[in-house]
Order: structure tokens, then C-alpha cells, then sequence
């Protein structure tokens, strides 16, 4: 059984009793949330306050929720929000990528955090295993070996005269310093050579693209990272003009015009994230709740775009897109 299947297959086994817990509470629960801009991406917060709501927890009736959305906020001033919501004595906080978790952690060792989509937990130094996470830093994370594996193997594919890969990648993202000598390591399984440009705000992201178009780079692998994701957009538009075959690492990335995509289902993710949530204001210690990573994803071409940077996919690699978008 797939795991998404076996997890609400458990909570509908347990529904009774957790809606019970949640309704029969007297508390007004306080949740500190560390997301992206509500105005720029809201499904994914959307989706938590359903999952939480399934779970017999209500906005206004027994949890509050202080949502603080950034994006290109780092270093101090990040760790001046989490303190902030640290300050107004949350029962657990959810934090979306690993720098905000970074940061409620910095400010706070007794607060449980949940955390979402983050790559690489034990790299990023937010847990000490899947297993048994330790400290006050539980959650959801992305299958990081797999998901390099995967974008590069069918962006390689589906552009097979590329031997010169640029590589977009964030610094300030603490994970992304292990996905980069993985995705070398596998680079060089395949004969194929590495650009790796920097970025960390919408300055350097044009400055990272124009570089990549100097070094003549053939095909761009975007690494997955909150950053990248507001900006996909743009990023996107700027491979275009570069003619730059393009693959993200979110299934949205296609959406906004990038040839490929892989990834697993985000907006799923933070669903089941409240089920910790909830797990946790019932009492239990994050250190006992495993990390959980991600075991279906998806495949999606654009073949518009194939067409516009006159790019022929091949068969092989049509075939085994579990959505094409025309």
C-alpha cells in the first residue's frame, strides 16, 4: 500500500478519537507558521488549515494560527521573526523551508517544530536521523538522493546533446551543499560537466542566468529551494530568452513554462503535516515522531515550450510523463 494510502487509512481508523481530542479541548491551541508569502503562494498554507480542520481544529474556535510569510529574508532578520513568534509562547511551529526552520531553531530548543518539504534535514543539522529525529525538530522531507537522480537522468534524456549542465543553486540553503556533491558524483557517472551558478535574491538570480548563458551552458537543472520556487517565473522566462532547456524540481516549474519537471505532490505534504501538528498538541515529543520523506512523484513535460526552444522529446521520455502539458 502507498504510504499517502496507509496514512489516511490510519487516520481514518483513528478519526473518532483525534476530532474528539481536538473538540472536547478547552485550550485555544497557538501556532507560529514560517511560510512563503500568502499573496504569492497561498495553497500550501490552504492545505494545512484543511488538514487541520479534518482534524477537528478550527481558526477562531480552539487554535490560533500567526502566520509570518517571507521570501529573500535570511540570517538575522529571519531569526528576528521566529523570535517574535517564539515571544508569543506557541505551542509548535511550521516552518517551510530549512533556513526558517534554521531559524526557529536558533531562537527556541523547547518549542516543537514541524518542518515541510525540507531536502536534506541531517545535512541542514535540523535532526540526527529519519529515525529518531532528537531535540525539538520533527516533520516531512524530500527524498533529496532520489529526486538529483531523477532530474538529472531525464533532463540528460530528454536533451541529449547537452554536456554542459548549469546548476542553480542557492548558498543560504544549507541543504543544498550536500544535493551538489551528489549531483556531481553523478555528473560524472555520465560524462557530463557542471556550471554551478549562485543566488540568493532577484539581483542575483538575473546575474546567476546571464552567467550561465556566458559559459554557454546547454541545459539548466534548478535545485529545489523556496527562493526558486517564488521565482520560478522568472526564472523560467530567463531561460527562454537564453534558450535554455530548463527542469525544476517542483512539479509547478513546468506549469510556468520550464520544459521538465519532478517532484513530489507539496500541497499533499503539508496536509499531513498537521497530522504532526496534531500529534503533537496530544502530547507527543518530536524526537519520537520519525521524519517522514515523500515515496510518489511525479513527471511533467512541457511540450509547448519543447516546441518554442525547438526541441524534439523523445518517445522514451514522452511515455513515462505522468502529465504533458500542451
Amino acid at each position: 500500500m502507498k504510504r499517502r494510502e496507509t496514512i489516511l487509512a490510519l487516520l481514518a481508523l483513528g478519526a473518532a478519537p483525534i476530532v474528539a481530542f481536538a473538540q472536547q479541548s478547552s485550550r485555544v491551541y497557538q501556532i507560529g507558521f514560517l511560510g512563503p508569502p500568502l499573496s504569492i503562494e497561498p495553497r500550501f498554507f490552504d492545505a494545512f488549515r484543511e488538514g487541520l480542520q479534518k482534524l477537528g481544529y478550527f481558526e477562531g474556535k480552539n487554535i490560533a494560527i500567526d502566520y509570518r510569510g517571507t521570501t529573500g529574508v535570511s540570517g538575522q532578520a529571519l531569526r528576528d521573526i521566529a523570535s517574535e513568534v517564539v515571544a508569543r509562547k506557541v505551542d509548535v511551529i511550521v516552518a517551510s523551508v530549512a533556513e526558517k526552520a534554521l531559524a526557529a531553531r536558533s531562537v527556541t530548543s523547547t518549542i516543537p517544530i514541524v518542518i515541510v518539504n525540507v531536502p536534506d534535514p541531517i545535512e541542514a543539522g535540523l535532526v540526527e536521523s529519519l529515525g529518531r529525529p532528537g531535540g525539538n525538530v520533527t516533520g516531512l522531507s524530500r527524498n533529496t538522493v532520489e529526486l538529483i537522480g531523477k532530474t538529472l537522468g531525464l533532463l540528460a534524456e530528454a536533451v541529449p546533446h547537452a554536456r554542459l549542465i548549469g546548476i542553480l543553486s542557492n548558498p543560504a540553503d544549507p541543504s543544498q551543499s550536500h544535493a551538489l556533491v551528489t549531483i556531481k558524483q553523478l555528473a560524472d557517472s555520465r560524462g557530463l560537466r557542471l556550471y554551478v551558478a549562485n543566488a540568493t535574491t532577484a539581483t542575483e538570480l538575473e546575474g546567476a542566468m546571464a552567467a550561465m548563458r556566458k559559459e554557454r551552458v546547454e541545459a539548466l537543472l534548478v535545485l529545489q529551494n523556496g527562493f526558486f520556487y517564488i521565482n520560478r517565473t522568472k526564472i523560467v522566462e530567463l531561460a527562454q530568452q537564453y534558450r535554455l532547456p530548463s527542469m525544476g524540481q517542483d512539479s509547478e516549474f513546468a506549469d510556468a513554462g520550464g520544459l521538465l519537471a519532478y517532484s513530489s505532490d507539496s500541497v499533499e505534504t503539508y496536509r499531513i503535516a498537521a497530522t504532526y501538528v496534531d500529534r503533537i498538541l496530544r502530547g507527543a515529543k518530536p524526537t519520537d515522531l520519525p521524519i517522514q520523506q515523500p515515496t510518489k512523484f511525479e513527471f511533467a513535460i512541457n511540450v509547448e515550450t519543447a516546441k518554442t526552444l525547438g526541441i524534439k522529446i523523445p518517445q522514451s521520455i514522452l511515455v513515462r510523463a505522468d502529465r504533458v502539458i500542451e
